[in-house]
């Protein structure tokens, strides 16, 4: 009999248990959803389980309910979020704006500013080994004329050593991973690259230095003025094929003067304090964006003035006889003068 009872109790306290747990579960799934708590970080994250299992195999719950948090989804947007240090450039994920200036200078820079240095260089080989260099019509009179002063040449030189330790080494940082990677190797490429921007850096100031000084020196000298109307119409007479009479400086040199040197220089040098972030006088915010707009001013400037400035080094050197004199000693040839600056000729000769 005890045994019977036992067994009794033991099945009314199993449906007993069994009852309140169908109970229990039928008043819960009654109740509304209790709200998620806030994320300590401040970012709430969807539910991870979907609403719908079977939607997850023909993709319509990706549409409906990202299975990603939100800052993943608008990270793409350059949201500025919540961050506990002073970088604010910490708080962004992914900038968008970072892929469109990689193609902007790996595309558009780096393309079309090699083919423009590459037609420069070799439109100037060309040049010398068909017509050669512009020759006097007349032999060197032995008589000098005073063209440059001492601080003038030095001013000029310290810019010119300046510019093309600047146009060599930025042209290594531009595009030697093409083919310096190659044959270097990286990581002696990367020791080596670390070199010329150091110099690159530190030539900086000292090439817009010697633009300001130079500019100051020689800017009543480059002021249009007579003759230069006539020589722009002829181009410096190549169209025409007749000596065209210019001043101390002829059209073609003030427009080097003013845009190539001057312009372009102090584009370039501004650029380049915003990236070295050392701008003086007034406060810039260097975020990635700012870089960024740098960069391609900084290289589209610089691509520029150096195409230019290779048609001038050329001139000044071994593409005109007795050009290189006046920077080198100061003087010139009387011939070459009244060759090739008459205006000014004669008003020294008065």
């Amino acid at each position: 009999m005890n045994q019977s009872f036992s067994k009794a109790l033991s099945s009314l306290v199993m449906a007993a248990g069994l009852s309140l747990a169908i109970m229990s579960g039928s008043s819960f799934a009654e109740r509304p959803p209790m709200a998620p708590l806030p994320s300590p970080s401040g970012v709430d994250f969807p539910p991870s389980v979907p609403a719908n299992p079977n939607s997850l195999a023909n993709g319509t719950q990706a549409q409906s309910q990202p299975a990603n948090p939100s800052i993943f989804t608008t990270a793409n947007s350059d949201p500025y979020n919540f961050v506990s240090i002073p970088d604010k450039e910490a708080s962004v994920l992914i900038q968008r704006s970072g892929e469109q200036w990689r193609v902007i200078r790996n595309g558009i820079i780096t393309v079309y500013g090699g083919w423009l240095l590459a037609l420069a260089f070799f439109g100037i080989v060309a040049m010398y080994v068909v017509k050669g260099p512009i020759k006097l019509h007349e032999p060197m009179s032995g008589n000098l004329i005073k063209r440059f002063s001492f601080l003038e040449r030095l001013t000029h030189w310290v810019m010119a050593y300046s510019f093309i330790g600047l146009a060599l080494t930025g042209l290594l940082i531009l595009y030697g991973k093409y083919f310096a990677i190659p044959l270097m190797g990286g990581v002696a490429y990367g020791s080596f690259l670390m070199v010329c921007k150091n110099i690159h850096n530190f030539s900086g100031p000292l090439f817009t230095l010697s633009i300001i000084i130079f500019f100051l020196l020689l800017v009543r000298k480059n002021i249009p003025g007579e003759g230069d109307m006539a020589w722009l119409m002829s181009f410096g007479g190549i169209l025409s094929g007749k000596h065209v009479p210019a001043g101390f400086f002829n059209f073609g040199e003030k427009i080097w003067f003013w845009f190539g040197m001057t312009f372009l220089g102090l584009v370039i040098s501004s650029s380049g304090f915003v990236l070295d972030m050392i701008v003086p006088f007034m406060e810039v915010q260097y975020i990635r964006g700012t870089m960024q707009i740098a960069n391609i001013v900084h290289s589209s400037a610089s691509i520029l003035m150096t195409t230019m400035a290779m048609g001038h080094i050329y001139i000044g050197s071994i593409g005109m006889q007795g050009s290189l004199d006046g920077m080198r000693t100061g003087s010139v040839d009387a011939t070459w003068a009244k060759e090739h600056h008459e205006l000014w000729y004669n008003k020294v000769n008065k």
